[in-house]
């Protein structure tokens, strides 16, 4: 079978080898789609750690950092009895980088880790299953404090995350939902997946003001984690800021902030949360083939990733058969 392999920054390869067995606990999933994760893929573009106490080495495990992807179960491990052979699923939980990933045709996969995903929809609309998991956390979050429905919602930074959570705020009944993001392009598309208004942040915004004013917004999530745009929502946000972008720097909570903000940072992972993704998948709320802007086959990986370099692609689809 192909499998990817980073061998060194900026360069990969494809590999021949044998399709891996599933041992106890665990399914073979033939790849039918998988997506690339910017954070990861432009990090080991760079040898530049994730966070604090990470560390790439070359070359790096094969397979990976592909860890979004859609396929279907292709055999069982003893022990498995809640999938089928022949069950559509997705990754919603990366099992970490320490062993192949899913830039292949086929991986091995525990069977918690896969979730069932609806058959009719195309591979390219649950690959990224993993990402929507993990935005659906922090909705879940808000959902259970009750700031989501009727709230006017700010999100700042409208890559693939902001665009998911622009799709989860209307979801959940915001009654508006802005983002913010550099990029012109990106504005763009976060109007095309749903939100009312896109704005530069770098630009005067009277209406949207900051404190000392009363903010404009009741909550907010950060899908940057840069100290800039977290501080750009704390100061327009009345009630809850959500962190969900990987946070590098500190931010600093004022004595502005001390008239009822909450800021909330992110709770890990959830098989809740997968579920709540593919609840959203089901009636239509979530298209995440909206965040898919390049096809490519494997052997394209480098050159997919120099387009999310340059930020001309939100997220690539690679079709490992083609």
């Amino acid at each position: 079978m192909k499998i990817l392999q980073v061998v060194e920054p900026g360069r990969s390869v494809i590999l021949d080898v044998p399709v891996p067995e599933p041992g106890p606990g665990q399914v073979l999933v033939r790849i039918e789609a998988v997506t690339t994760c910017p954070q990861w893929d432009l990090h080991l573009r760079h040898n530049e750690p994730m966070f604090v106490g990470h560390q790439f080495i070359y070359p790096y495990e094969v397979g990976q950092p592909g860890h979004e992807a859609t396929g279907t179960i292709e055999a069982l491990g003893v022990g498995v009895v809640d999938l089928v052979v022949g069950d559509r699923v997705s990754a919603w939980r990366d099992a970490g980088h320490d062993r192949p990933g899913c830039y292949a045709q086929y991986v091995v996969h525990e069977a918690d880790n896969v979730i069932l995903v609806p058959s009719h929809l195309p591979a390219e609309a649950t690959a990224s299953l993993e990402l929507a998991m993990c935005v659906g956390t922090v909705f879940q979050m808000l959902k259970g404090m009750g700031v989501l429905e009727g709230s006017r919602m700010g999100i700042t930074g409208l890559g693939p995350a902001g665009l998911v959570a622009a799709q989860y705020a209307a979801a959940e009944g915001a009654s508006e939902v802005v983002g913010f993001d550099l990029s012109p392009a990106r504005r763009e598309r976060g109007l095309e997946v749903g939100l009312d208004s896109a704005w530069d942040p770098r630009d005067v915004l009277p209406q949207f003001p900051a404190r000392p004013s009363r903010p404009a917004f009741t909550c907010g999530v950060d899908c940057v984690g840069a100290r800039a745009s977290v501080e750009f929502l704390m100061d327009r946000v009345q009630d809850t800021v959500a962190l969900f972008g990987v946070q590098r720097e500190d931010y600093v909570y004022a004595t502005r902030h001390y008239d009822g903000l909450r800021l909330c940072g992110y709770k890990g992972h959830s098989r809740s949360a997968a579920r709540y993704a593919v609840e959203h998948l089901e009636r239509g709320a979530l298209d995440l083939t909206k965040l898919v802007t390049h096809h490519f086959p494997l052997e394209q990986y480098d050159e997919a990733v120099t387009l999310l370099e340059k930020q001309e692609a939100v997220k690539v689809c690679f079709w490992p058969w083609r």
